[in-house]
């Protein structure tokens, strides 16, 4: 059994990682309100995007945009978005995972396969591999907008010079504050609505000025931008959600902990008590 000052030391210890994990759960839970506001508020403006951007491809000539270029896909680029720091739990691990999944369907379909990490764990986990092409570490602390437009104009200089014929983005959807999931979306080629499509949602004709293909020249780097720093937001809320329940079950099993040691202590202290009252009494009954 370990000594009554073993166990008093790491009692001490267990306390005292409870007071930083719970200190931790904190600040995730103060940045978590910021970062979920934000991302709530961006979602309907991302979703009304795709929807004018739904209505614009669906009528227009579409042959004249490179960037909705339809080629046979031998070369497909993920970029994998994930936090900068860990101690989220799994989270950051789940996209990682999916991520080396569809590596590896591809690659056995017969396709290159390359990776943009966006986010310091996801570089970090992923350099091993080897199909890195490029990486944007510290950056999810505190991006803006102008971070994911140069995320995507890399992304679409890639495309157009013929390195990659599709891109997808993987990162983690904020579902609540209980659960984040990885999620996939399709960034290039540029997939437009069919005419048909289209016509099923709207019920009448619209004009546009100037003309389609003009709006849409102007709209589809702003639209790969609209992706790009969605899936930063939603990692951003997801990343300190996750964040903050993994704190919470660290002080809870803390204490846990604490509750263990502290019957084993007294357990040992219970020992040491009964062993110099055997050796008391012994000393007694020698002395008669």
């Amino acid at each position: 059994m370990a000594s009554l000052k073993e166990v008093k030391t790491k009692i001490a210890g267990v306390k005292k990682t409870a007071q930083i994990t719970k200190a931790m759960n904190m600040v995730a839970a103060a940045r978590l309100r910021g970062a979920q506001e934000k991302m709530e508020a961006f979602r309907p403006y991302a979703a009304k995007f795709n929807v004018t951007m739904s209505n614009l491809s669906g009528g227009a000539n579409t042959t004249g945009f490179p960037l909705m270029e339809i080629r046979d896909v031998k070369t497909v680029e993920i970029v994998v978005v994930t936090s900068d720091r860990g101690l989220c739990g799994s989270f950051n691990a789940n996209i990682i995972k999916l991520a080396l999944k569809m590596r590896t369907e591809y690659e056995s379909a017969g396709k290159k396969v390359s990776f943009v990490c966006v986010g310091k764990k996801g570089s970090q986990l992923l350099k091993k591999t080897g199909l890195v092409r490029k990486s944007y570490r510290d950056t999810m602390g505190n991006f803006q907008m102008y971070n994911a437009r140069e995320i995507a104009t890399d992304l679409a200089s890639h495309f157009l010079s013929g390195a990659s014929d599709k891109v997808e983005v993987l990162y983690g959807h904020f579902k609540s504050v209980a659960a984040q999931i990885p999620a996939l979306s399709h960034l290039l080629p540029v997939q437009p609505v069919s005419v048909e499509e289209t016509e099923k949602k709207i019920s009448g004709d619209y004009i546009y000025e100037p003309s389609t293909e003009e709006i849409m020249d102007v709209l589809q780097p702003l639209y790969l931008n609209v992706i790009i720093y969605h899936a930063m937001l939603e990692v951003g809320a997801s990343e300190h959600a996750a964040r903050m329940t993994a704190m919470d079950n660290a002080t809870n099993a803390c204490k846990d902990m604490v509750k263990s040691l502290s019957i084993i202590y007294n357990k040992a202290r219970q020992a040491a008590v009964t062993s110099e009252l055997m050796d008391i009494v012994g000393g007694a009954e020698a002395l008669k």
